[in-house]
């Protein structure tokens, strides 16, 4: 493996020892690049930016395993940022083939990955706590001594539990014992919630993600003790939006209004011409093994 990656991996772990930082998701090597030049310290992979991409559904595992391992090798090598992969719920259901898979994963130079305890079965949608705790577990085995990352998520929040919160207190505490190095519960959006998380796993960092400025600032969350913040889909969601508007305006209204306030074509094309050249330049300083 490259030192490079074994420096982006020290570096993602040292982010998640103190601080709080934002980690945005690109879904795309384009996107990836413009946010590096804005200044962020790691990014994200997407699951549902990737998929939407590509005509898909953010459904389980609906975008087959080895082209997700392409999109992550494919981000990582783009930038010289750590990457974390969510990598879903590891794209099996046993602990020895979430372990196989999480191997695969870490291969690709990735600084952390997340693994989900949902099983995509709408009638039973999340692992019972055992077998989640068991996949957490495999995953941290997999992960050995290359230093990446470990973020253990439920969805308890996201996929209409009765009780997400208690539920969701007492699986990330399961998953923090099991090896989880970060904690994440999607859909908590609340002080009264984030604040119970936070607790319930400390000293461990929390993840918290964030698609709107409602109903906490970031600046909020930072004081309520949250490490990490992700975004998710809604970067991509973003893009969408824009081209949502803009398409059904011609194809429903007759009109290109929505066309009349776009980021000039020059920006994005000097942009992409000045990474280009800058990355040539670094690529002859410090040239591949």
């Amino acid at each position: 493996m490259p030192n490079d990656f074994a420096t982006r991996r020290a570096a993602f772990r040292q982010l998640h020892e103190s601080g709080f930082f934002v980690i945005p998701n690109p879904w795309d090597i384009g996107t990836a690049r413009y946010l590096r030049s804005l200044g962020f310290k790691a990014l994200a992979t997407t699951s549902s930016g990737f998929a939407f991409s590509h005509g898909l559904p953010d459904a389980a595992w609906a975008v087959p395993l080895n082209a997700v391992l392409a999109h992550i090798r494919a981000i990582v090598s783009s930038v010289d940022l750590p990457i974390n992969a969510d990598f879903e719920s590891g794209y099996a259901h046993s602990p020895d083939e979430v372990a196989e898979n999480v191997r695969l994963c870490v291969a690709t130079g990735v600084a952390g990955l997340s693994i989900e305890d949902i099983t995509g079965d709408p009638a039973r949608p999340l692992y019972d706590l055992p077998l989640a705790t068991e996949r957490i577990r495999a995953a941290k085995q997999a992960i050995g001594q290359s230093g990446v990352l470990l973020t253990a998520r439920t969805e308890c929040f996201l996929t209409g539990h009765p009780e997400p919160l208690p539920e969701a207190l007492r699986r990330l505490e399961a998953f923090a014992a099991a090896g989880a190095d970060v904690l994440y519960a999607p859909g908590a959006r609340t002080r009264l919630e984030i604040e119970a998380i936070v607790q319930a796993v400390h000293p461990k960092p929390v993840n918290v993600l964030v698609t709107s400025s409602a109903p906490l600032s970031l600046p909020q969350l930072e004081q309520l003790g949250v490490r990490r913040v992700s975004t998710g889909s809604a970067l991509a969601r973003a893009a969408w939006t824009g081209f949502l508007t803009a398409a059904r305006g011609i194809a429903r209204e007759n009109s290109m209004a929505s066309l009349d306030d776009i980021t000039p074509y020059d920006e994005i094309n000097d942009f992409f011409r000045r990474d280009r050249a800058e990355q040539a330049i670094a690529e002859a300083d410090h040239p591949r093994s």
